[in-house]
């Protein structure tokens, strides 16, 4: 299933926009943007076995780590892999739908929340 850039960037902002509200307004300092596939220092940094391609990474401090005291160096990133969620679904309904999973799992990750809690809300 292939989509233009257009398309896809269009489906990931339905995901954002239902997220909800009190969750969202957390997200105003962090970025969410797609990308064809991950850079090396993405896999590195992921630890991702050779054959498998992650659906999404963050990149930052999530909300559990900070302290008032530790400001930020760089802005929270969320990074939407498009060749992979593609790559990995058949039909427009099934890769909105995982756009969808992997879009909540991304700012589950932001949040705080780990794959172990991820895996039993089914978002894994």
């Amino acid at each position: 299933m292939k989509l233009s850039s257009q398309a896809f960037d269009e489906a990931v902002q339905r995901a954002i926009r239902g997220i909800p509200a009190e969750i969202r307004r957390h997200l105003d300092n962090v970025l969410i943007t797609v990308r064809r596939r991950p850079t090396a220092e993405m896999r590195k940094q992921l630890d991702i076995p050779m054959g498998e391609e992650p659906l999404g990474f963050y990149w930052g401090s999530s909300l559990a780590e900070r302290s008032f005291f530790s400001p930020l160096d760089y802005p929270d990133t969320i990074f939407i892999f498009q060749d992979s969620l593609e790559e990995m679904c058949d039909t427009r309904k099934e890769l909105e739908e995982q756009i969808r999973i992997t879009v909540i799992h991304e700012i589950a990750h932001f949040l705080g929340i780990d794959e172990e809690r991820l895996d039993e809300l089914g978002y894994g």
